[in-house]
């Protein structure tokens, strides 16, 4: 194509205000996918996991503080997208009694354990075991996680992507009841 041919190609490439806009909602879900958030208020099952440095933990041992259980795995885009804001949150937050068991869904615990040194999340991760998704209520999709408050009661369930703005929301009013 010559010079001039260009130029009039690439102005027939010139978006209209629609254009960008789905554009911009295309960006935005991206990297803030929706999520949906339920209402439960169900007594938190018993539930143990062996953590990835071998410690058990019992989310019983976690009574008295608000604990978001999460269901993930290292191949699932949308987990590791949100896991540097979990790891911000559980940073500022865990002083004032906030707690994370992330419950990876993938086959072997050795990779999990590098994808966690890697990327220097430091928040308590262990291999989801048989039945622990069922007893919380069920996951149908990754990334999944249950909001436990003081008292030892599941509050809510969140099918998607946590952010920090939405975990905020959700775990301050928790973290101020007493």
């Amino acid at each position: 194509m010559k010079e001039g041919a260009w130029q009039r190609w690439g102005a027939r490439l010139k978006p209209d205000w629609i254009t960008l806009i789905l554009l911009g909602l295309i960006v935005y879900v991206w990297f803030r996918p929706p999520a949906w958030v339920s209402d439960d208020g169900r007594a938190a099952p018993t539930l143990e996991a062996t953590l990835l440095d071998g410690r058990p933990v019992r989310l019983e041992q976690w009574r008295g503080k608000v604990v978001l259980v999460n269901f993930w795995a290292t191949w699932c885009p949308y987990c590791r997208h949100e896991m540097p804001a979990m790891e911000r949150f559980y940073r500022d937050y865990r002083a004032q009694g906030f707690e994370i068991l992330a419950l990876s869904q993938d086959d072997a615990p050795e990779p999990v354990r590098q994808f966690m040194a890697k990327e220097g999340y430091h928040f308590p991760a262990a291999m989801a075991g048989a039945g622990q998704a069922a007893a919380l209520g069920g996951v149908s999709r990754l990334p999944t996680s249950f909001l436990i408050d003081r008292q030892g009661r599941v509050r809510y369930k969140i099918s998607g992507q946590v952010h920090y703005a939405r975990l905020e929301s959700l775990v301050k009013p928790l973290l101020a009841e007493k």
